[in-house]
């Protein structure tokens, strides 16, 4: 609306600064201009909507502030230094420098009995977070950008500070993300705090945290509806005696997963980044081999998910999508012509509304839909495909609109949800529940799980294929209709899976994945790599980060970073077969992998 009257006269530089940053005049406009710049700044300011705001963000990008230069503070409080280090400047430092400086601090005698308390106050919880494995992060770090195991850990050493007896520590998980030299560490300062008189309690998976436990509650036996039960209880070996237990015969080396033979690499297609420079990265050269599984390691804070997600990944998008998302510094990427779709498969929410469900994202409920539609009784009733959806009007139920359920705003408390009365929770009217499928309404249906199902649609073809590869990555207990909001990371990222596979995938697909074994019971863990062979073997590139074990001895090739996190990482420390990477002594990962091979 801003441009109906304009009139240009010239693209110079002048005139471009005009129309996107500058105040224009009525001269140039016929009327009072504001340049697009300024304007997207003011509405994302003033506006009170998070969706517009969420619009503009998508044109903006952060920069270091040229007055502070990052620091934060005025100029006068940056002037104060401490040994030759400002504030800003020691907040820059990583926890394990940053210990090692306040260590060795020399206190003035004048200030000494002043200061002394305050210095080894922060050098003991340095120390602590160093403990828990830490040791890599700059204490400048956004806590917005912490991944969820290390959040824990960063609460966890504050518990050690606290020296507390008596206390009940409940821990879902906390070796998410860390490597197996992480873990022991971790290890180590959980049974600190039961030495102290504590109780620990941990969810894990992690062999290593099992092993260590003075007492396990194993529960299955298997997931979903088929689980539920305590199928053994005891000490580490009285589990893994017990034949019931799926956990006992993984303790016991039953079941190891045997990969299939390695598939050659093929130096000609190759996915090669150069210079790349975010982060703690020293200028890093890496080549990804395509066509085959692809494991990138090693400790926590080497450069991982910098070099895959915000260098790889968004250049790729870039490239390939058209994406407006900007990817870390590098020099180039080459062998892009040889990709020609990425799928993300990462373990984020299926959907942000509680209405998504397995059914919604792989597409079977178009399907169910569709076939429901086209039954005699829907055609004599005149019923389209919309009347099945629980999204629009006219086959839902209008009380609770579809969701099965009326939310109970409690104010001050969380909200409450209670079962829709009109509909029962079925979602649907009494006309639209009419119309059955071998005697299924289409809520029977989505009550059902993938396994139930399969036998229902064991004739459509198309259906079918959906619900086999549902099954085939371990989800066979699911509910069709189970809301989204209620899958655990480890279910999420294997219905998108599932969704991939069951699609027909023309030209060379890379998947990325980014800890896919976050979550996942060893068993699980290889229905994934089963999974996971099975894109390889169809053409495509599998890319994992990961630390498990044995997903990475079950890799083609394998990228390790390091030697150590943070400013110790960001180097190619070894590349090559599991078995070549097992050889490289100053690989920490190799020295692990070396052991389970």
């Amino acid at each position: 609306a801003d441009f109906q009257n304009a009139v240009f006269y010239g693209t110079g530089e002048e005139d471009v600064a005009l129309v996107w940053e500058k105040d224009g005049d009525t001269r140039t406009f016929n009327r009072p201009y504001e340049g697009l710049c300024r304007q997207a700044e003011r509405l994302y300011r003033e506006s009170e909507s998070d969706s517009v705001r969420r619009k503009l963000s998508r044109y903006m990008a952060s920069r270091t502030c040229v007055l502070c230069h990052g620091g934060r503070l005025k100029r006068e409080i940056l002037a104060v230094k401490v040994n030759g280090l400002g504030i800003d400047e020691l907040c820059q430092l990583s926890v394990n420098r940053a210990h090692g400086w306040m260590s060795e601090l020399t206190l003035p005698e004048d200030r000494a009995s002043v200061l002394e308390r305050v210095v080894k106050d922060i050098t003991e919880r340095l120390g602590f977070l160093r403990r828990v494995g830490l040791g890599y992060l700059t204490l400048s770090r956004a806590t917005g950008s912490l991944s969820g195991g290390e959040y824990q850990r960063i609460r966890l050493a504050s518990q050690l500070g606290a020296g507390l007896s008596g206390v009940l520590y409940v821990l879902d998980e906390p070796s998410i993300g860390l490597h197996q030299e992480d873990n022991m560490r971790l290890i180590e300062t959980l049974k600190h705090l039961r030495d102290l008189g504590n109780t620990v309690i941990v969810v894990e998976h992690d062999e290593d945290m099992i092993r260590a436990a003075d007492w396990v509650v194993d529960v299955g036996p298997q997931a979903g509806q088929h689980g539920g039960q305590i199928v053994a209880i005891g000490t580490p070996s009285e589990v893994k005696d017990n034949e019931d237990s799926p956990t006992g015969r993984w303790l016991r080396g039953e079941g190891t997963f045997i990969p299939s033979p390695p598939q050659l690499i093929d130096p000609e297609r190759m996915l090669t980044v150069s210079g790349a420079r975010e982060n703690n990265l020293q200028d890093l050269t890496v080549s990804i081999p395509l066509g085959v599984l692809t494991c990138v390691t090693g400790p926590s804070g080497s450069g991982k998910s910098t070099l895959i997600d915000t260098i790889l990944r968004r250049a790729l998008q870039r490239s390939l999508h058209r994406s407006k998302a900007v990817p870390g510094q590098h020099d180039s990427l080459v062998g892009v012509e040889h990709v020609e779709r990425l799928v993300v498969v990462d373990q984020s929410s299926l959907g942000s509304s509680p209405r998504s469900n397995p059914a919604t994202y792989t597409g079977l409920m178009d399907l169910m839909r569709e076939l429901f539609a086209k039954l005699p009784l829907s055609r004599e009733r005149g019923y389209s495909a919309g009347r099945f959806s629980f999204n629009v009007k006219g086959g839902r139920c209008e009380k609770c609109q579809g969701a099965g359920q009326i939310k109970i705003d409690m104010h001050f408390l969380n909200d409450a949800y209670v079962s829709c009365e009109l509909c029962q929770g079925k979602r649907y009217n009494r006309e639209t529940l009419d119309i059955r499928y071998k005697g299924h309404s289409i809520s029977d249906i989505l009550n059902m799980t993938v396994e139930s199902a399969l036998e229902v649609f064991a004739t459509v073809p198309k259906m079918n294929a959906i619900l086999t590869c549902l099954r085939d990555v371990g989800l066979g207990y699911l509910r069709l209709g189970q809301a989204a909001n209620t899958l655990s990371g480890g279910e999420a990222q294997r219905v998108k899976l599932a969704t991939e596979l069951s699609k027909s995938s023309h030209g060379h697909v890379l998947y990325l994945l980014d800890e896919p074994t976050t979550g996942l019971h060893y068993w699980d863990i290889v229905t994934l790599l089963t999974v996971l062979l099975r894109l390889r073997d169809a053409g495509h590139t599998v890319l994992v980060v990961e630390h498990n074990l044995d997903v990475i001895s079950a890799s083609d090739w394998v990228i390790d970073l390091g030697p150590g996190g943070g400013e110790s990482g960001g180097q190619l420390v070894a590349e090559g077969t599991p078995k070549e990477v097992a050889n490289v002594e100053k690989s920490v990962t190799g020295v692990w992998l070396a052991k389970r091979l």
